[in-house]
């Protein structure tokens, strides 16, 4: 199949889904076109069978903000008549699911047929899509799509609640590839973070308040008082600048490393023993998802889809968000001592393979050639 994804290029959990769903087909020898503003950040080497091609938005003076849709819809209809593309598959519904059905409606006029497969990752749904402003336009662009789908139970029933959606809405949940992981623990050079009595505690994220950053800073904060500890605080965001001055004043400012944003995620999970989500609403959790499968535990809040991910008891533990006297707690307990630790990192990862990409992908074909089958 000739594939075309449309994603957000960044660091954010879709940019990432899309992209390595991309990389997936392509090994299996589908061609991969995406279709965005920038090439996107985990998408290191092009294949014969992965394309890139830019949207580019001309300045006008004419315009106060660069119609971004529409370069997008003209640049989906260039594509799919020069590249003979099979299907669209947009991750968001807005802008993209927007301007694929835009795109969809262009190519009609000249007898062109293209089905559209529509992710929906979560931002879309709970906070922008329902603003009243974009609300009509969001539920106009799910309706209008030939196949929805949702990357958690717990987003799927968002939507339906928020949106009046006549579409039905299949769950396929983030993956990971089991396959990447390094399991060779040599190569794992821990003492550059830490010292060896020290537990290396870690949090990724792009630091907006939605991620309760401060959270973060206090559970550590609480972990540290019981015993040595370091904080690795990965990505950036607005949210960043209050947590270094939270860090300093309680006296932390040697025990908490800001990396800002980093393409070595996975070596930082190598050198961590916990991994902190304290989040205010996750679709699903797919930074939870990445610590566990190199076998670090999660202590998260219990919001949106992360107890589909996240098993208390086996791979972490779950609390009411906010609760932070309770996420502490709950850290230490697993902290405590070589063994239970132990126990918990094997766990998170046999959790976490349950969402291996070779589970996942086949999902994802099969409604490709669903979409694909003349109405």
């Amino acid at each position: 199949m000739n594939i075309a994804i449309v994603c957000y290029p960044t660091f954010g959990g879709s940019g990432v889904v899309a992209t390595e769903l991309g990389i997936a087909l392509a090994k299996l020898n589908h061609q991969v076109h995406f279709i965005t503003y920038k090439q996107p950040v985990r998408l290191d080497l092009l294949s014969p069978n992965i394309h890139f091609h830019e949207v580019t938005v001309p300045e006008y003076p004419l315009f106060h903000y660069q119609p971004y849709e529409l370069a997008l819809s003209s640049k989906l209809v260039d594509s799919v008549k020069k590249y003979k593309i099979d299907v669209l598959h947009v991750h968001y519904a807005i802008p993209h699911a927007y301007a694929g059905y835009m795109a969809k409606k262009m190519l009609a006029e000249e007898g062109v047929s293209i089905p559209m497969v529509t992710t929906l990752h979560g931002t879309d749904i709970t906070l922008v899509g329902n603003h009243p402003f974009y609300k009509p336009a969001v539920t106009f662009s799910i309706n209008k799509s030939d196949i929805v789908t949702s990357v958690s139970q717990s987003l799927k029933d968002d939507t339906l609640r928020l949106f009046d959606i006549k579409k039905e809405i299949e769950v396929i949940p983030n993956f990971i590839d089991v396959s990447l992981v390094k399991n060779d623990i040599s190569e794992c050079q821990r003492g550059l973070m830490a010292t060896d009595e020290e537990r290396i505690i870690t949090h990724i994220s792009n630091f907006r308040p939605v991620k309760r950053i401060m959270d973060v800073i206090n559970i550590f904060y609480n972990i540290q008082k019981t015993l040595p500890a370091k904080l690795l605080m990965v990505g950036d965001g607005p949210e960043r600048l209050k947590a270094e001055q939270r860090s300093k004043e309680l006296g932390l400012k040697e025990k908490v490393i800001f990396f800002g944003n980093s393409n070595e995620v996975e070596k930082i999970l190598c050198f961590s023993d916990l991994f902190l989500l304290p989040s205010e609403s996750e679709s699903f959790g797919l930074a939870a998802l990445e610590a566990m499968i190199n076998k670090v535990p999660v202590i998260s809040s219990n919001t949106g889809g992360i107890p589909e991910v996240n098993v208390p008891g086996i791979s972490g533990y779950l609390s009411d968000v906010g609760n932070i006297a309770e996420m502490s707690a709950n850290a230490i307990k697993i902290l405590k001592d070589d063994d239970t630790l132990e126990n918990f990192k094997m766990g998170a990862f046999q959790q976490a393979s349950k969402f291996d990409i070779n589970k996942i992908v086949p999902k994802y074909i099969k409604l490709y050639e669903k979409a694909m089958i003349p109405t």
